[in-house]
């Protein structure tokens, strides 16, 4: 029988009638944080596979011991993902099953394994999904914002300049955005979000499935101001930021663009108060940027 029409469901795993677990890379989502939040399938196919490939097999092998899982673990990640992915697509080739895993979550979801992936399908390497928790769909789920249209962004640049740009760009999406962030830079951003995306509501998710799971949902405004004067919090982070309103006004580089067009000939008064008007921001805030940008071409 045709390799593409043999039955794939016979059991959990996808086990065929012989009782072993068909060839292939099997993309294995893992818990966000509560080791019970992992599909019987996924411990099935756990614990058939050749191998797994993790992202940290230390993270890895405790999530097994838990569920009494002994597989040889094999080590795949950003660091070393160039060296060791042809020796994964090597054992693939020759039949073996193979599962990888991130260290939370679904895999591929802001971690290593696109590559694999791909390159598994040119060589006509049979994937299979092993759908499962995910820290974007469950932030999604309880912020409490629009779900029926939403972007996800990821890490945004460690570096405040780029940060404020890509969220320039993000800002006229309509759509829901949702972002992962380290503690230590969340309330950097949430401020240039506040600054460039105006008064959105939003939630900040924080160790979701965990002993201290957070959620606190209000406007960009208000976020930025309770993370500017609470300690730097711990854990895993996603922000979720509601969509524009249709009379949003207009992003951070227009503004610019707009007062970079108007200083050279008027006062800086009349010239934010022009460009306030143009595109729907406050005058304070267009008045400071029109200084900013007046003492940095004095400089």
């Amino acid at each position: 029988m045709p390799r593409e029409t043999e039955p794939r469901t016979e059991t959990a795993s996808g086990k065929s009638s012989s009782d072993t677990l068909a060839p292939g890379l099997y993309i294995v989502a893992t818990p966000i944080g509560n080791a019970a939040d992992i599909s019987l399938r996924a411990l099935e196919v756990l614990g058939a596979v050749d191998a797994i490939a993790a992202e940290d097999t230390r993270v890895t092998a405790k999530l097994l011991a838990i569920h009494g899982i002994s597989r040889p673990l094999l080590s795949y990640n950003d660091h070393n993902a160039a060296r060791e992915r042809p020796k994964l697509l090597e054992r693939l080739a020759g039949g073996a099953a193979l599962a990888l895993v991130s260290d939370a979550g679904t895999p591929l979801i802001s971690d290593p394994g696109h590559k694999l992936v791909r390159e598994a399908r040119a060589a006509g390497i049979e994937v299979y999904a092993v759908p499962g928790a995910s820290a974007l769909l469950a932030s999604l789920s309880i912020a409490g914002l629009p779900t029926d249209r939403f972007f996800f962004a990821g890490f945004l640049s460690a570096k405040s300049g780029e940060r404020r740009s890509e969220l320039d760009e993000l800002s006229a999406i309509p759509s829901t955005l949702v972002f992962f962030e380290s503690p230590q830079r969340l309330k950097d951003t949430l401020k240039e979000m506040s600054d460039v995306m105006g008064s959105r509501e939003a939630a900040v998710a924080r160790e979701l499935t965990k002993m201290h799971e957070e959620i606190r949902r209000g406007s960009l405004a208000e976020l930025a101001a309770h993370y500017a004067r609470a300690p730097t919090p711990k854990g895993e982070i996603t922000i979720v930021v509601g969509p524009p309103s249709k009379s949003a006004p207009a992003g951070q580089a227009k503004v610019d663009v707009l007062l970079a067009l108007a200083l050279p000939h008027m006062p800086v008064k009349e010239a934010a108060a022009l460009v306030a008007e143009a595109t729907g921001h406050s005058r304070r805030d267009i008045y400071a940027r029109a200084l900013t940008m007046k003492d940095n071409d004095a400089d």
